[in-house]
Order: C-alpha cells, then sequence, then structure tokens
C-alpha cells in the first residue's frame, strides 16, 4: 500500500499543534542518528540548529508544567507552531514536493491548536495541569518520534 504523499508533513503538523518544538526535536535525533529526511532540508544539517532544536523541546516538556505557561494558541505560541510545523512539514514531504509539505503541516497545526488546547483544559480539570502535561508529552513525543522514524524508513532516508 502507497502512503499518500503528504501524510507525514500532516501528521507532524498534527504534533506540532500539541507541542510546537517536538518536531523539531524529532528530526534533529533522527539527524544525529544518521538518517536523512525525504525532503531536502539543509538548515536540519547544522550542528547549531539539532543541538539548538533539542534543547527547546526539552525545555517546551518543561515550561508547559508551570503555572505561567501560556496557552497554545497566543500568537508567539502559534508562530512557533507555525515555524516547526513548516520546517519539519518540508523535510518530511517527498523530494521536490517541500513547500506543499510545508504548507500542509501549518495547515494542520493551527486549527489542532485550538482542538489540542481544549482537550488539555478537559484533561486538566479532571487530573490537574502536571498529570495531564505528562501524559499529553507522553503521547504527543511517542506521536513524534514514530512519524519521523515512519517517514524516514517509507521516504527511503539514507544514512549520512
Amino acid at each position: 500500500m502507497k502512503t499518500p504523499a503528504l501524510l507525514w508533513s500532516a501528521l507532524i503538523g498534527a504534533v506540532a499543534s500539541a507541542r510546537s518544538m517536538t518536531p523539531m526535536a524529532t528530526l534533529s535525533a533522527a539527524r544525529l542518528l544518521g538518517r536523512s529526511t525525504p525532503g531536502s532540508l539543509a538548515l536540519l544539517d547544522r550542528p547549531l540548529f539539532k543541538f539548538g532544536a533539542l534543547a527547546m523541546g526539552a525545555g517546551e516538556l518543561a515550561g508547559d508544567k508551570m503555572k505561567t505557561a501560556p496557552d497554545r494558541t497566543v500568537f508567539l505560541g502559534l508562530l512557533a507552531r507555525v515555524a516547526s510545523a513548516g520546517i519539519a512539514g518540508a523535510a518530511l514531504a517527498p523530494r521536490g514536493r517541500e513547500p506543499a509539505g510545508a504548507a500542509t503541516a501549518i495547515a494542520t497545526a493551527v486549527p489542532l491548536a485550538y482542538l489540542t488546547l481544549d482537550a488539555r483544559k478537559r484533561a486538566m480539570r479532571h487530573v490537574g495541569q502536571t498529570r495531564s502535561g505528562l501524559v499529553e508529552d507522553l503521547l504527543v513525543v511517542a506521536v513524534g518520534i514514530a512519524v519521523v522514524a515512519l517517514a524516514v524508513r517509507h521516504g527511503n532516508g539514507r544514512s549520512r
């Protein structure tokens, strides 16, 4: 069965809707493990970018549990989702389809940010901010890792 061309871009956009830095962190981890992405994106090969993305991903996971953490739908939160989803969506798109992959990921991430925020707020009322955040982290990071791993495998990601 053939995978739809922009499926991985859409799925990484869904990941960005809940955790803006997870797409970049998972892509960076894949690059550090010597895997390449279907789409060509030189930015992912810069060490400062790779390690910076990993640090920002870890920082976001910690910061999300703080009482002062802003909603993901504030302007800067959406801007981070647009940037991260766009870069990740382009990297996971088939070679030559990077702009379409970026657009697909962004078009998925922004509206889903509102839905994932609503789900998180409902979960917070039942189990609290920290517990709901940890569960969301586990789900989002696991999905992010799976999406990147599958995209790299199906896109014939080569070792670098």
